[in-house]
């Protein structure tokens, strides 16, 4: 086995030894070094509390703001070195809000065609392109609608469509089912996951939902800063010891709650197997 290390250019994603700090009189750092690397295929979920430095990993990985030092690659090139990141993050990224960010005047075909007007497209192409993309997320007869004519998760699946507008390296993800009911989140998570699988779309999502994360490939935890564990979700078994720990009966196993006498002499070996989740 060779002891070299892959070139850049074998990951959609790179960040080199990243930081970020806010403030001046008073710095705050918000991202300490941080280490990623991202095959292209892979769906990532980054979880960690409030604070702990996901959306501004986020944030600069997808090229919407620069770090204080370090490097971000994405699809072999150093976003350093681009000149015009508003036009790269463009053709190169996708993105999927919590908050789907659909234009209220435009139709749902209108909405998905509008990342397209970056590249030299005719009008009939643009069309084209979209309506086969709400055809790929189960909306081909709801191209016609505007945003208020359309149910949460159905808007969310619009905004999935013009993510992948423009055909990207990578789509990031920031607390895609936020806002949708439990249902509706396990139909948008079935929605990405076949997307990832038909269609080799790589994603990179950042949730508090242990049950979003759980349906990820890896795992990324990330606390003040750094990331403190880098987990691949190898079995269903690992996929539902993390949703354990979104449980009631998980978290009351993490804060040491007393349980019933059957669960009591398990509960040190399960804080110990939940805690590395």
């Amino acid at each position: 086995m060779s002891s070299e290390k892959p070139m850049a250019a074998d990951y959609v994603l790179e960040t080199r030894q990243l930081t970020r700090v806010y403030g001046e009189r008073v710095p705050v750092q918000a991202l300490r070094g941080v280490d990623l690397r991202i095959r292209a295929g892979e769906v990532v979920a980054i979880v960690g509390p409030s604070g702990s430095g996901k959306s501004t990993l986020l944030n600069l990985i997808g090229a919407l703001d620069r770090p204080t030092s370090g490097e971000v690659i994405v699809g072999g090139t150093p976003l350093s070195q681009v000149r015009d990141l508003d036009r790269f993050r463009g053709q190169t990224i996708g993105f999927v809000f919590q908050s789907h960010n659909l234009l209220p005047t435009l139709t749902a075909r209108e909405n998905v065609e509008v990342p397209m007007y970056e590249l030299p497209m005719r009008p009939a192409q643009r069309r084209a392109r979209a309506t086969e993309l709400l055809g790929l997320v189960g909306l081909a007869q709801r191209g016609d609608h505007l945003p208020n004519q359309l149910s949460g998760g159905e808007r969310q699946r619009v905004a999935i469509a013009r993510a992948l507008a423009n055909r990207p390296a990578i789509v990031l993800a920031d607390e895609p089912t936020g806002n949708l009911d439990s249902a509706t989140t396990a139909e948008i998570m079935a929605l990405l996951g076949k997307l990832n699988r038909e269609q080799g779309v790589t994603l990179v999502l950042v949730t508090h939902n242990t049950e979003v994360a759980a349906a990820a490939q890896r795992v990324i935890t990330i606390r003040d800063g750094a990331i403190q564990r880098d987990v691949t979700m190898d079995s269903q078994l690992e996929r539902e010891l993390l949703e354990l720990k979104s449980s009631a009966l998980g978290q009351a196993i993490l804060r040491g709650d007393p349980l019933p006498p059957a669960l009591a002499d398990l509960a040190p070996r399960l804080h110990e197997l939940l805690e590395r989740v």
